[in-house]
């Protein structure tokens, strides 16, 4: 009644037709999985009897796997599934149970993982002291198992489990003891559409452009993308419109129809009604009008009606591309459009007069990929800052997906930062899109998420926007942040680390430890409590002799060590100037110690240059002295991050603003700040891992 040596066939051939051939004598029968068919499969012994006399938590734990539609098959344990909404909801993330792709993970990865687990603390609280090795072996064991189950179920077609549940106790002396099991069938796979990503380049640096929808009289949709597009200083020469009985529009030659078109254009923008989209679409194909094509009109999947025409719409563009065929890839439908500022063009149908221009003073790193429009532009509009080289809608994805436009983007090495916004993925490219972004992490690349969906009523309201399926938000936030990205619980935090992350990279992040620093008191304690996350903490570095010396000398000098003791957090006191906060954050910078550093800039301060224009002369931000003419230097010479904080009203925005403008990460409150600066040092340390066992 535990798990023994295997029996299974060593050869993986035989070990898959050992493995469907128990599924299939359940399946010709017309039943469910039994527990007599999951030991054999696991090449356990146990006994279904005592099941029911077992309580919760006890020793007992469930395993097993199940299908995604998103994520293929998917390996999880914890509680049982029956009882799983009872624990849940009490207990911290990933203390109820784990879960992970069973195609991105391992038997001892996964074991590390189903630690953190109330069930693996109960298990070990069964067993005795001694015999914690020998369950951890027995563990390891069975997840092997399921694993190499699922690795010969994906290799087959026509059969698959949908979901299998084993429940198994442990005794003192740390044999596994399994007691049921249960299992789901389900026939076929599913299957993932494939898109040629080489024509992603086509779409984000076109050498022609033609938009289709122009009106000639009035400010429509694709008049307003015309006039963004030569705002952008796109070449004229180099556009089209399709446009019967105009011979230009704006002095932009027109043409007739595609069919007049004298040559395949790199980029179709559509912007006609929906209902026009489905006949246009198939135009478009017979013709070879384009490489890429744009689709902007709503309408394509959101709505009962229009989902039948999609489906047949989509099967039209997969077909156009089968056994060789060149057929066009499809960005949309109901999306905002592309600003592509390598490929010199905006195709958003957003007046210019409505979005703010651009801040950056250096060469943009990153890439804004999001299923909404309104999603960017508020991003945008909220931080300016963020200001990326490319901001793509994908909208509907009723053929490029999240994972075509990431794994496209793993190739640009001049993109260091990829933030999306996501409601749902296509069938099983949560699998793509998760592999795509192991690959961009691995390649040093952040990768920052918020996805939607994580309450009932967001799940439905992804559906009538994108026509997108949500999925299990546990399931996906989990997946993902094994595969290396930084996952935002809401709009705000997504904002906070796709900033960090794009003001960081180039940094060196080595381990977790932060100096931190200010003048006001409350904000070095509002630092060192915002040190934890739900399920991380950095920790307040410990100072070395020299620093501390460094810094005594500094307050000596500003006559303030009567006042302050070197501490970390470091409380320098109000009366401190400019110099004195410049300095002691460059004490700390210096220390081998620290990883990190905050620094709250206090922009209150009677001794600050903090201000835009002060009665007081010498005391704006423009004299050279001030923290906004000598901070962002030290900041730009040092290889570890640095943040400052400024916590003020308006009053303090020129000084903030001329700080980012010169690459200074800024936060306006310290609990934010920290939040973030956590947040994205436990993702670059966990993406350092991964790339050192990758070597």
């Amino acid at each position: 009644m535990e798990i023994h040596k295997t029996t299974h066939p060593e050869n993986s051939s035989s070990q898959l037709q050992f493995d469907l051939g128990i599924i299939k004598q359940a399946a010709s029968s017309g039943r469910e999985l039994e527990s007599r068919d999951i030991f054999r499969l696991l090449d356990l012994t146990g006994t279904a009897d005592e099941a029911s006399q077992m309580p919760l938590p006890g020793g007992t734990f469930a395993t097993g796997l199940e299908i995604s539609r998103e994520f293929g098959l998917v390996i999880k344990a914890g509680f049982p599934d029956a009882e799983l909404e009872r624990f849940s909801g009490s207990l911290r993330k990933g203390h109820a149970r784990v879960l992970a792709a069973t195609a991105l993970t391992d038997a001892a990865s996964f074991l590390e993982r189903f630690r953190t687990t109330f069930s693996y603390q109960a298990l070990c609280s069964v067993v005795r002291s001694d015999r914690t090795e020998r369950i951890e072996g027995h563990l390891l064991l069975l997840f092997q198992r399921l694993l190499a189950l699922a690795d010969s179920l994906s290799r087959h077609d026509s059969t698959i489990i949908e979901d299998l549940e084993l429940v198994i106790r442990t005794d003192p002396d740390g044999k596994l003891l399994p007691l049921k099991g249960r299992g789901r069938l389900g026939a076929g796979k599913p299957k993932r559409n494939q898109v040629p990503v080489e024509k992603i380049e086509r779409m984000l640096h076109p050498e022609s452009i033609g938009i289709i929808g122009v009106s000639a009289t009035k400010i429509n949709f694709g008049r307003i993308i015309l006039n963004n597009i030569l705002a952008s200083g796109y070449d004229k020469s180099k556009l089209i419109l399709i446009r019967p009985g105009e011979a230009e529009i704006d002095g932009v030659k027109c043409v007739e129809s595609l069919a007049a078109l004298k040559h395949r254009l790199d980029l179709l923008v559509v912007a006609v009604t929906a209902d026009a989209v489905f006949s246009l679409v198939e135009e478009v194909i017979a013709t070879n009008a384009a490489e890429s094509v744009m689709l902007i009109p709503g309408g394509l999947g959101e709505t009962r009606n229009s989902r039948e025409p999609t489906a047949k719409m989509i099967e039209r563009i997969e077909e156009s591309r089968r056994q060789g065929g060149d057929g066009p890839v499809f960005l949309g439908g109901n999306c905002l459009g592309i600003v592509s500022h390598p490929g010199n063009y905006d195709t958003w149908f957003i007046p210019k007069e409505r979005l703010p221009k651009p801040q950056k003073r250096f060469p943009r790193n990153s890439a804004l990929i999001s299923q909404s429009g309104a999603f960017m532009v508020t991003r945008l509009s909220g931080n300016p800052w963020l200001d990326p080289a490319y901001m793509v809608a994908v909208g509907n994805q009723n053929d490029i997906s999240h994972s075509d436009i990431v794994r496209y983007f793993n190739s640009k090495e001049d993109i260091h930062v990829i933030g999306m916004y996501i409601e749902g993925f296509n069938v099983m490219d949560g699998l793509a899109f998760a592999s795509a972004v192991r690959e961009a992490v691995i390649r040093g690349k952040q990768i920052v998420i918020y996805k939607a969906g994580l309450s009932l009523a967001g799940k439905d309201a992804t559906m009538s926007h994108t026509a997108s399926v949500a999925g299990d938000y546990e399931l996906c936030e989990s997946v993902l942040t094994q595969a290396g990205a930084m996952i935002a619980r809401d709009p705000t935090e997504f904002n906070d680390l796709f900033y960090i992350a794009t003001c960081m990279h180039g940094k060196t992040v080595k381990s977790n430890r932060l100096g931190a620093i200010s003048g006001a008191g409350f904000e070095t304690v509002g630092m060192a409590d915002s040190i934890r996350t739900e399920d991380y903490s950095m920790i307040m570095a410990p100072l070395e002799e020299h620093t501390v010396k460094c810094c005594e000398e500094i307050l000596r000098t500003k006559k303030l060590d009567a006042l302050m003791e070197v501490r970390n957090p470091f409380d320098i006191n109000p009366g401190a100037d400019d110099d004195a906060h410049l300095d002691c954050t460059a004490a700390f910078v210096a220390d081998p110690n620290v990883d990190a550093v905050a620094v709250g800039l206090d922009p209150g301060s009677p001794m600050m240059k903090t201000l835009l224009k002060s009665a007081r002369p010498g005391y704006d931000i423009n004299h050279e002295k001030s923290i906004v003419q000598t901070f962002p230097e030290l900041v730009k010479r040092t290889d570890k991050p640095v943040i400052g904080i400024v916590d003020g009203g308006t009053l303090y925005d020129p000084m903030a603003e001329n700080l980012m403008d010169k690459g200074v990460c800024i936060f306006r409150s310290c609990d934010r700040g920290i939040h973030a600066l956590a947040r994205y040092t436990e993702s670059r340390i966990r993406a350092n891992t991964m790339q050192r066992l990758q070597q």
